[in-house]
């Protein structure tokens, strides 16, 4: 069973992300990201080389020859991956074989395609039988 964190209500999902990767960056808890959109995994590939402002989160693709030694992944596909305990979800979608990892974070923004999306994965969690836990962004 996967623990499932779903973190709702984010103005900014991006930015929501940014954080929670930060956390885990300043915890030494390594991270797998999938996100399966090129445009969606540039975008935040971009964003990790400024956060914090002073400095950047190591970080690197999934498939680098130092992807044993970075804390960060980030992966378009999950056939093939170096761990399993901590995957964050940047797709519309449940990940594939969701249920080989520990745990599994969402960021489901504000709008209202975004919404939905995050209700019916939420769903298929509970209907998977993963135990799911919810935060509020927004306060």
């Amino acid at each position: 069973m996967t623990q499932v964190f779903f973190y709702h209500n984010a103005g900014d999902r991006l930015g929501a992300t940014l954080e929670l990767i930060a956390r885990a960056s300043a915890r030494k808890k390594r991270l797998l990201v999938y996100a399966p959109l090129a445009e969606v995994a540039e975008a935040l590939d971009r964003a990790l080389w400024m956060v914090p402002p002073s400095g950047f989160i190591p970080h690197v693709q999934v498939d680098s020859p130092l992807a044993a030694e970075t804390p960060v992944l980030i992966a378009g596909r999950l056939e093939h991956v170096p761990f399993t305990e901590r995957l964050l979800n940047l797709s519309d979608d449940i990940p594939p074989d969701h249920g080989r990892f520990a745990s599994l974070i969402e960021v489901v923004g504000q709008l209202d395609e975004e919404r939905r999306a995050g209700r019916q994965r939420a769903k298929l969690y509970k209907d998977h039988g993963d135990e799911i836990r919810y935060f509020d962004w927004s306060g």
